[in-house]
């Protein structure tokens, strides 16, 4: 069987070579693929868990627990290139997130749907990691380095349009079906996010069928093979003591540990304040609602600061910007200290206060992200940034779990008013690190 699929495989790469497939084909839903079920995994399954009657502190400990796959990520990244080829394993991993989203609808009305949809959520969160994994090093094997240059804004915006999908319409419908169900005829909160999820599973299914027909076999898609395995090892962990050997690796590990202490615990605890009631100290806000201004609206905002900060570094650099980032990025944090004190009624209120701390969140964020990259150049790029994506995502990870106990003891208000304070760290490590002035800057990397 294995001899029929290699045969098949160079087959198939020798008819790519006479007609190569356009990269349009396949990379604008290989990237969708990618940003719905982290998006599924982070937020969708927050206001669903709100929904079905958690208290903030479960929430929050529970989906933090989530980020644990990406965390360790980098650990298990190797045996994408030691067993079979990235396209095998972006097929797999899509038709397991498929599965695991069916599963997710299936349970979701039984009495147990604690514990079974979380060990749910925890095995799409690790294929989903796999597929980011596969999904980046197959965009790599298969574009030349202009054709790399050129989607990597294409493929950027679809995993935005993913967020939409996710967080602003999958969450519009299970708003919608929980107030009309089926061709209106009456609906509930377990029957609307059931539905929901055995609609995104049917269509990730079919996202996994079409890419196994679609996408191309890079001649360089090959696994690594057991032959070298032992050699691997070794340079494996020689990668990892090239980081961990870096100068001032200390500061660089605590910036990217703390930069996003604040946003780590907001994040978390956004949706439940605008879901909850005006008595509970929320916004009061229906499904719909939320999907439509955090979901739709604050995703938009995030988008169009992630693409001005990309604009603006490419001008003068990350050391030029890194200060004006490091306000933009947390001082629009005290517009849910507003949001939370005032309880305003407006719709559109509400929504230009998510608007506003979302695209200084998308602007900031791409100091982070610049970071990153500059720690990790030299040799071993891939897997010292793959490294830093882990720890990026630990310090989400740990201060989320804490975020709903500590909501819970401070209540709305003074919570936004601590995370605004949890920022503080960020501020101190900006001044503390060292950053070339050229770097960032178009042309220079």
């Amino acid at each position: 069987m294995k001899a029929l699929e290699n045969a098949a495989n160079r087959q198939s790469s020798i008819d790519n070579r006479k007609s190569p497939r356009s990269p349009w084909y396949w990379i604008p839903t290989l990237y969708f693929g990618e940003g719905l079920p982290y998006v599924i995994v982070m937020t969708v399954s927050v206001i669903m868990y709100k929904r079905l009657g958690l208290s903030n502190q479960d929430i929050a400990f529970y989906t933090s627990w989530l980020y644990l796959p990406w965390v360790i990520k980098p650990l298990w990244s190797p045996v994408v290139d030691i067993l079979r080829t990235k396209r095998f394993w972006i097929v797999a991993m899509q038709l397991l997130v498929g599965v695991s989203l069916a599963g997710v609808a299936f349970t979701i009305p039984t009495t147990s749907f604690i514990q079974t949809t979380l060990a749910i959520f925890w095995l799409m969160a690790f294929s989903s990691a796999t597929h980011d994994i596969a999904a980046d090093g197959f965009y790599m094997l298969a574009l030349n380095d202009k054709e790399q240059s050129f989607f990597v804004g294409i493929r950027s915006t679809f995993y935005r349009i993913a967020s939409i999908s996710g967080q602003g319409l999958l969450v519009i419908l299970a708003g919608y079906l929980e107030h009309e169900g089926i061709l209106g005829l009456g609906g509930n909160i377990v029957a609307a996010w059931s539905i929901t999820f055995f609609v995104i599973a049917g269509l990730f299914i079919l996202v996994a069928v079409y890419h196994q027909f679609i996408l191309p076999y890079p001649a360089s898609d090959a696994s690594v093979g057991t032959s070298g395995f032992a050699g691997f090892v070794r340079e494996f962990f020689k990668t990892f003591a090239a980081f961990f050997t870096k100068d001032s690796i200390g500061l660089v590990i605590s910036f990217l540990l703390l930069f996003r202490l604040g946003e780590a615990q907001l994040v978390k605890m956004v949706s439940p304040f605008l879901l909850d009631g005006m008595e509970k100290g929320g916004l009061g806000l229906t499904t719909e609602q939320v999907g439509f201004v955090y979901g739709t609206m604050g995703i938009l905002a995030l988008t169009l600061g992630g693409l001005s900060g990309g604009f603006v570094v490419a001008k003068k650099g990350l050391r030029y910007w890194l200060w004006p980032m490091v306000l933009i990025i947390h001082l629009p944090d005290l517009v849910f200290v507003y949001l939370s004190a005032v309880q305003p009624s407006s719709l559109w209120v509400i929504t230009a206060g998510v608007a506003v701390e979302q695209f200084g969140y998308g602007f900031g964020f791409t100091a982070y992200m610049m970071y990153m990259i500059y720690v990790s150049r030299g040799s071993h790029s891939t897997a010292h940034y793959a490294l830093c994506t882990g720890f990026m995502a630990m310090g989400m990870m740990l201060p989320g779990m804490a975020s709903g106990w500590i909501q819970s003891q401070l209540g709305y208000v003074n919570f936004f008013v601590w995370v605004f304070l949890a920022t503080i760290p960020s501020f101190i490590l900006a001044r503390l690190v060292t950053i070339d002035p050229e770097f960032g800057k178009k042309g220079i990397s």
